[in-house]
């Protein structure tokens, strides 16, 4: 991949996708194809195939997908296995018709078995039942890897299935029912800091512990990695072995103490309830990430920061009112 390489971005305008446009126009990349969910449909494998034969990618970044938390996943589950499903089946049939060169599928962390060994080693996976609160995302992400590996095993293609962690930064959605949690937190703890409450319902126990990347930290390692030299990416799409890569932090926190981070850096003094009625997921997700970490890629953005620059985003599309000028 060379700086005019032209690069396709499936999903660019998602919390994922968005951040690799930025970071490979940061990196001076000037060849990058981008399209909306409006101009192409992803589940139309017909319209998908045209696309690529028009625009004849050279590197592709399979980030579009239909994700959402615990309660949007146990509200819309064939929406969540059904959606990715076809958009991986039509990229993949895609790209090798037309003879992408490098392709990086995103998966992510729930496809590792709920109860699996701490921190989770990509060899982990298929070893034990997944979290049945995210099962159908889950099983689909898993059928994307898998494709990955057998288009690599059967035409000798080089594809690398990355999957990240929780991830939190600009883009995201603050849906209080289908977002994820963090950024859910941040949008309960700004409303409840303008109207004055004293308290924010917190899901579950607060005792499951989950690690967080910021999305500008996935995009780099993203682009790192399609950037590797042959010899280096040969190794990791060896048909022989499963094309799967951790990305993440190595570090976890809590859902409590995330939510006194978010509190801090928003400005939420009230206090917490926690509704134990709500289901809490797997304990602890934590990722192996000596993996990439050995080829010399780390995050860099610590969790305080990372919450930071997010919520400046957010304060943007819902500004805090001033409350001297307004008395």
């Amino acid at each position: 991949m060379d700086k005019h390489s032209k690069i396709y971005i499936a999903g660019h305008c998602g919390l994922a996708g968005s951040a690799i446009m930025r970071e490979l126009q940061r990196q001076g990349y000037t060849n990058l194809v981008g399209r909306t969910h409006a101009e192409l449909d992803l589940e139309d494998a017909v319209a998908t195939h045209q696309f690529f034969e028009q625009e004849r990618p050279q590197v592709v970044f399979l980030a579009a997908a239909k994700v959402g938390g615990i309660h949007a996943n146990s509200t819309y589950p064939v929406e969540f296995l059904m959606s990715n499903l076809l958009v991986e089946a039509s990229v993949c049939r895609a790209a090798h018709a037309t003879d992408v060169k490098r392709l990086i599928f995103l998966g992510s962390s729930c496809i590792y078995p709920r109860d699996c060994p701490q921190p989770i080693k990509e060899e982990y996976l298929l070893t034990g039942p997944l979290e049945a609160t995210n099962r159908p995302y889950a099983l689909a992400k898993i059928a994307g890897i898998e494709m990955c590996w057998s288009y690599n095993r059967q035409y000798g293609t080089k594809w690398l299935a990355a999957m990240p962690t929780n991830l939190y930064g600009p883009g995201d959605s603050y849906d209080l029912n289908n977002s994820h949690v963090l950024p859910a937190l941040i949008r309960k703890m700004h409303e409840a800091k303008v109207s004055g409450a004293t308290e924010v319902v917190l899901w579950g126990s607060g005792k499951p512990k989950r690690e967080f990347m910021y999305v500008d930290d996935l995009a780099n390692a993203l682009v790192f990695l399609a950037a590797l030299d042959d010899q280096c990416y040969n190794l990791l799409v060896a048909p022989a072995l499963c094309p799967i890569i951790n990305i993440g932090t190595g570090e976890d926190v809590t859902i409590r103490e995330l939510a006194e981070v978010i509190a801090g850096v928003v400005g939420y003094t009230g206090k917490f309830i926690q509704d134990t009625h709500q289901p809490d997921g797997t304990m602890r997700k934590v990722l192996d990430v000596s993996k990439i970490q050995g080829l010399g890629w780390q995050a860099s953005t610590n969790l305080k920061k990372g919450i930071g620059l997010t919520y400046n985003e957010f304060s943007k599309l819902a500004p805090i009112p001033d409350r001297a000028a307004a008395n």
